[in-house]
């Protein structure tokens, strides 16, 4: 395959962000979308019509018609749908959480290996363009406090807070902190759901670094910031509205760091990455192995709330 030919893909799974992967894909010029696998009649009718793309009956059907595909069923599918497509010799890019379970993870990881596959895994913070604004400034952090809030929706109601949106933080904690986690705190509620709906969770790193994350699925405002405190810098991040505040110590003044952010679409930014990676065959920025590794700590996460739940009861 020349740099000039195009990928052909297919979206696995065309719930909310199925279709975003699905028309954003329609519009990038790498990429040839030759069409979907949906089971649900009603949203394949809607997305056929309205993309004007075939729908095929499976994913072994459509994984002989392409290169690549990018999976968005529910986390609890993830290891079968990719597993498939890796055996087909197909390169994916897989919806975070990369799967349900630690070990799931690090099957995939294996076999993407032993494939030759390229294995990406949806994590859109790290692509982003106040992350990427601000990653070359992040260095020699003390302390991290992530805030990740959102309004209660029905979708990703499989998995937990954890998996369905902190999940995303603790991936910007081990790749932009590049530190092993030591020692974890960690308390979460079930709200609307018979899972974690809300959590605090404070994270000891090797260096001695601190990371204070907070992640709600309901409440009544979406907000997404994460702020980085360095030995001699402080940056804020606001990825909802892709803007970036800095400063530094210079001597005994501060002065505001000059840190542009591009704007643009981060799951255009992160497709994009893909199909470069693909054509390429690079590693992806988010791997499968990072995919992995967040759900690895995401598991240690969710044993520290039940330690925390043996030691002091639940609320009632």
């Amino acid at each position: 395959m020349t740099k000039a030919t195009k990928t052909r893909l297919a979206v696995i799974g065309t719930g909310y962000l199925g279709r975003l992967h699905a028309r954003i894909l329609t519009e990038i010029p790498e990429a040839e979308m030759v069409g979907f696998v949906e089971p649900n009649d009603a949203i394949a009718n809607e997305v056929a019509s309205s993309l004007s793309l075939r729908r095929f009956a499976s994913v072994g059907e459509v994984a002989n018609e392409i290169e690549a595909a990018v999976v968005a069923t529910p986390t609890t599918t993830h290891f079968d749908v990719v597993s498939q497509l890796l055996e087909a010799g197909r390169d994916v890019l897989v919806e975070k959480p990369i799967t349900a379970t630690a070990d799931d993870a690090q099957r995939l990881v294996s076999l993407a290996k032993e494939r030759g596959r390229i294995l990406q895994v949806g994590h859109v913070e790290r692509y982003n363009p106040a992350i990427v604004a601000a990653a070359p400034h992040i260095h020699d952090i003390r302390y991290l406090e992530a805030e990740r809030l959102g309004v209660f929706v029905t979708r990703s109601l499989d998995v937990d807070v954890l998996l369905d949106l902190m999940i995303h933080d603790l991936n910007l904690v081990l790749s932009l902190l590049k530190q092993e986690v030591v020692e974890i705190r960690a308390v979460g509620v079930p709200v609307l759901t018979d899972k974690v709906d809300i959590t605090n969770v404070r994270l000891e790193l090797a260096n001695g670094a601190v990371a204070n994350l907070t992640a709600s699925r309901v409440s009544q405002d979406r907000q997404r910031k994460v702020r980085f405190f360095g030995s001699d810098s402080y940056i804020s991040v606001d990825t909802k509205e892709q803007e970036v505040k800095g400063y530094r110590l210079a001597g005994k003044a501060i002065e505001p760091l000059d840190i542009k952010v591009e704007k643009k679409e981060p799951l255009r930014a992160e497709l994009e990455s893909f199909l470069r990676c693909v054509r390429e065959r690079e590693r992806p920025l988010v791997s499968g192995e990072d995919g992995a590794a967040a759900v690895a700590l995401a598991t240690r996460v969710a044993e520290a709330i039940e330690q925390s739940v043996s030691r002091y009861g639940r609320a009632t």
